[in-house]
């Protein structure tokens, strides 16, 4: 599967969630540190949620980026 994720930056670092999957975030202080807990966080939620017996959504979320004159 192939989810969106978001990475923010933040005072101390970064932080990272995916849409589809509510409550999957991560926080790193470099972008590769957080895009490699976050790849570790999916893979944990979707454990939980199979193990809970909840169906994994799949991923629904597009992302991109859009030039403006500003």
């Amino acid at each position: 599967m192939r989810y969106a994720i978001v990475i923010e930056r933040s005072a101390s670092g970064y932080g990272a969630y995916v849409p589809d999957l509510p409550g999957c975030v991560a926080v790193a202080e470099t972008v590769e540190e957080t895009e490699q807990l976050i790849r570790e966080a999916i893979d944990f939620h979707i454990d939980g949620l199979r193990e809970d017996g909840v169906e994994v959504p799949e991923p629904s979320s597009l992302a991109e980026y859009v030039e403006v004159g500003a």
